[in-house]
């Protein structure tokens, strides 16, 4: 255990990888995996085969390669299911719509593309213009 405050920095790196190996729940995945699109491999537990252990178990560069690839695809889908707004950052609506009347508070009512008009007034505010 550190005692005091000046050792601070002695305890930092385990503080980062303390912060960066726990899932976020916002995202539902950690920051690690974000970054670097696998979980945290610790020494003992090797997932991806060093050159040296690839020569040694030898393995085909073909087959190699195509698990990389395997693998780097599989980053992107990560990232993209991730970065998905949900809970209470997932959008009410989304349109487009046609603004079918004007409030003089500054308030819209809209339609969307079938014709059927929105129940309640939305703020002008809240409406991005959309240019065809």
């Amino acid at each position: 255990m550190v005692q005091g405050s000046r050792q601070w920095h002695e305890k930092l790196p385990f503080a980062l990888l303390g912060y960066r190996t726990t899932v976020r729940t916002s995202v539902g995945a950690t920051p690690y995996l974000l970054v670097y699109g696998t979980e945290v491999v610790i020494h003992v537990e090797v997932e991806i085969l060093s050159l040296r252990n690839i020569k040694e178990a030898e393995i085909d560069d073909d087959e190699w390669v195509k698990n990389r690839l395997e693998q780097l695809s599989l980053i992107d889908e990560k990232r993209l299911t991730s970065a998905e707004a949900k809970g209470k950052f997932a959008p009410n609506w989304q349109g487009p719509f046609v603004v079918k009347k004007v409030l003089p508070n500054g308030s819209l009512y809209l339609t969307d593309i079938e014709g059927k008009m929105s129940e309640m007034a939305i703020n002008a505010d809240g409406v991005k213009r959309y240019y065809a």
